[in-house]
């Protein structure tokens, strides 16, 4: 089976260093881009397609909610997990807004951010790929 297509959206250096060492080390994955911002992760999300998206959501130019309402909007079947330092209740509702697949806290960068996107991507599931509904689930990790 190909490696799951993963874009990673985070304007944090080190978060984005972690996350990409983290999956190209699993051959389950494909880094197949970086964003630094949520302009360039809408604008990266419809020129390369990934499967997943791994948003932060405090990013510059508009953040990681507005970020992900817009990739939704036009690119439906991208599964975005929502990966971010804010334990706020709020912040968890407003991806289950949006569509995030899954929000993860930066504290799990390890299996659970793994077992997160391959929810996301999750081929077996109906996708709009196939002319369904997207799979509209949130995973929250505290």
């Amino acid at each position: 089976m190909a490696a799951i297509s993963v874009l990673i959206a985070d304007d944090e250096d080190v978060f984005a260093e972690l996350v990409e060492t983290l999956l190209r080390s699993d051959g389950r994955f494909e880094v197949v881009g970086r964003a630094r911002n949520g302009r360039e992760a809408v604008a990266l999300a419809q020129r390369l397609l990934p499967e997943v998206i791994v948003m932060d959501i405090g990013m510059p130019v508009f953040d990681g909610i507005e970020a992900t309402r817009r990739i939704r909007r036009t690119s439906p079947a991208i599964g975005v997990v929502i990966f971010t330092g804010s334990d706020e209740a709020r912040d968890i509702e407003r991806a289950r807004e949006v569509g995030a697949a899954a929000y993860v806290q930066k504290m799990h960068i390890d299996a659970v951010l793994l077992t997160a996107i391959e929810r996301a991507a999750d081929r077996d599931a109906i996708s709009p790929r196939r002319g369904a509904k997207p799979l509209q689930a949130i995973v929250a990790i505290a």
